[in-house]
């Protein structure tokens, strides 16, 4: 088993905290995994079996608890006077009007609490209003590159690092994915977690009235992962004589999309002007396997291939990222992270000298002082002008 110590290493400090921990991420991403580990932490740190209280809302022996009523009469039976007690909550959306028993607990008790969900409405909405100013949000991705090789070292593969990343560009980070070897395998079990969340977390979550509509945006996003998104642009490519999409329509099924963790809209920031602009945003599939199962395009894919990853990549590490708008253009991404904050190309390959100019001629116009960093596969790097070239593999196995 994976530790995830990624996301561990930012969740420890609060173990014992009032804050309720909620755990966001996409169906599959390993959230009960994660979970898992907390309790064994716990555990090691010589907490008793009695009070660690742990309920999977996806196991049917838990179906009586689906209920507001239900679930605080069984956790209000379980728990003592004596002392802290933990609760794990997973796919804690399964339980209605979950978030009153939460802050009831929260309030009326000594626990520490966590909850995991695959819908980010968890904090957006129903949490929010009972907790406002009483959570902390972690969101989960599926494996890193690095989670990937450590994956596969546990299974003793001989692969190189380079065969890995072609693997994990391919078939992206999935664990149920990973686990299997061959490719048929993989393109069955993707699809099957690909229309589970469209399923479950998009179309029966949000009553959607036309789930042929839904999926065609959806495919849309996923395949054009990177690339500028528009709800008119979008609605106009999907509607045919048999269907219409409009624009209005687009952007709720997009809603719902980056609701379920599938896809990530990222705005622009005016690096001049210190502005978070609402146009021209990027739409950011969470894991590349999606990709592989929906891409339409072969120009330059391999230029939104690594572009995928290094967002994600960034995502998974904590970071808040945006699209920088300069003067005359624009650099991949702005990440920041408490006071940190850096810059970053990515690309394929700097294959010609125009190539090069692009990516480092990218920060022209960036007068400040913050790290800037040309992302590629290069195997021989050409850090220059105090610009930061990295390769790939290497960016992607550093600690963060």
């Amino acid at each position: 088993m994976v530790k995830r110590e990624l996301y561990l290493k930012r969740i420890r400090p609060f173990f014992d905290s009032e804050m309720v921990k909620v755990i966001t991420g996409i169906r599959r991403c390993g959230k009960s995994t994660l979970i898992r580990q907390i309790i064994l932490e716990l555990s090691d740190r010589g907490i008793p079996d009695g009070k660690i209280i742990y309920i999977n809302f996806e196991d049917y022996k838990y179906r009586d608890l689906c209920n507001a009523d239900s679930l605080y009469q069984y956790i209000e039976n379980r728990i003592g006077k004596d002392g802290k007690y933990y609760l794990l909550f997973d796919e804690i959306q399964n339980v209605d009007q979950f978030e009153i028993v939460i802050n009831s607990f929260r309030s009326t008790h000594d626990v520490s609490i966590f909850i995991t969900g695959s819908n980010s409405r968890l904090l957006s909405g129903e949490l929010a209003t009972h907790l406002s100013g009483r959570t902390l949000s972690f969101r989960i991705m599926p494996f890193t590159f690095r989670e990937y090789c450590e994956y596969q070292d546990e299974i003793r593969s001989s692969k190189t690092r380079e065969e890995l990343l072609d693997e994990y560009m391919k078939w992206g980070g999935f664990p149920l994915v990973c686990k299997e070897s061959e490719e048929t395998s993989k393109e069955i079990i993707l699809s099957n977690i690909y229309d589970s969340v469209v399923l479950k977390d998009i179309i029966m979550r949000n009553k959607v009235a036309s789930p042929l509509a839904l999926e065609k945006v959806l495919n849309y996003v996923v395949a054009n992962s990177s690339a500028t998104f528009s709800g008119n642009s979008v609605a106009l490519s999907l509607s045919d004589k048999n269907q219409s999409v409009s624009a209005p329509t687009v952007y709720d099924y997009l809603k719902y999309i980056e609701e379920a963790c599938i896809c990530d809209k990222v705005s622009r920031y005016d690096i001049r002007g210190k502005k978070v602009l609402a146009f021209e945003e990027k739409i950011y599939v969470c894991d590349l396997g999606f990709f592989h199962l929906k891409k339409n395009r072969v120009k330059d894919e391999y230029n939104y291939i690594v572009e995928t990853i290094c967002y994600n990549e960034l995502i998974a590490r904590g970071y808040k990222v945006y699209i920088g708008k300069t003067f005359k253009g624009e650099v991949d991404f702005i990440a920041e992270k408490g006071k940190e904050k850096f810059y970053v190309q990515a690309a394929y390959l700097l294959s010609d000298e125009k190539v090069i100019e692009r990516e480092f001629g990218a920060y022209n116009d960036i007068s400040d002082h913050y790290p800037k960093h040309v992302i590629t596969l290069d195997r021989t790097t050409l850090t220059r002008d105090g610009i930061i070239h990295l390769n790939l593999i290497d960016f992607l196995l550093d600690h963060g």
